[in-house]
């Protein structure tokens, strides 16, 4: 099959097939690289705003862009780190000095960290907080691919801290806002083995069928 001409840049376009088989490979190489295993160096600012800008091309019911990114910068990995370290003793005054080391070490892992904050308020109430998770999931899975085109590594974290007081105010969130999880991307140092992925058969199914 030919490809065809994009009459507004009059530039040519790959073949549907080809398209299909490039997105495919891209999904079938995005891992997640755990951020001890990410290095420098991260992604420049025009690669990170091309990662970042990706997010844009989520679904998003009512275009209530319910969520939105907010990067830590180095300057701001101390104040992140000691957040870390008070809500591991906010929840167990007993964490000996390693441990406190260790959640103050979560925040300066990466090269480049952002945090993912849905708004379960923003815009029409009828659009419930599921969907405004799922546009969020959605721009983060864009972000992720576009960090992989790129050929850098990534990683999701979550864990309590993101309950914590502390941490709702250092990123000044308001009622309503959620902190869902970190993005880390940098430069895989390391990677564990593609772990086996789940066959169609194990989550598709058909209506009405056995």
């Amino acid at each position: 099959m030919a490809a065809r001409v994009d009459m507004a840049s009059n530039v040519l376009s790959p073949p549907a097939a080809e398209v299909a088989t490039m997105a495919a490979a891209l999904m079938q190489a995005r891992q997640t690289i755990l951020p001890k295993r990410l290095t420098e160096p991260g992604p420049s600012a025009a690669e990170l705003q091309a990662i970042v800008g990706a997010a844009a091309h989520a679904p998003d019911h009512g275009q209530l862009l319910p969520w939105r990114l907010v990067r830590v910068p180095p300057a701001q990995r101390t104040a992140l780190a000691e957040v870390f370290a008070a809500s591991l003793l906010e929840r167990d005054a007993t964490a000996t000095p390693e441990q406190v080391a260790q959640a103050r070490d979560k925040a300066n892992r990466s090269p480049v960290l952002l945090l993912l904050v849905v708004d379960g308020l923003r815009g029409d109430p009828e659009i419930d907080l599921y969907e405004r998770l799922l546009s969020a999931g959605c721009a983060v899975q864009n972000m992720l691919l576009m960090a992989t085109a790129l050929g850098y590594g990534s990683a999701l974290t979550s864990g309590k801290a993101l309950k914590y007081t502390g941490l709702r105010t250092l990123f000044g969130l308001t009622e309503g806002e959620y902190a869902v999880c970190f993005v880390s991307l940098g430069t895989v140092q390391s990677r564990k083995q593609a772990r086996l992925r789940p066959a169609l058969a194990d989550y598709f199914s058909t209506l009405g069928e056995p």
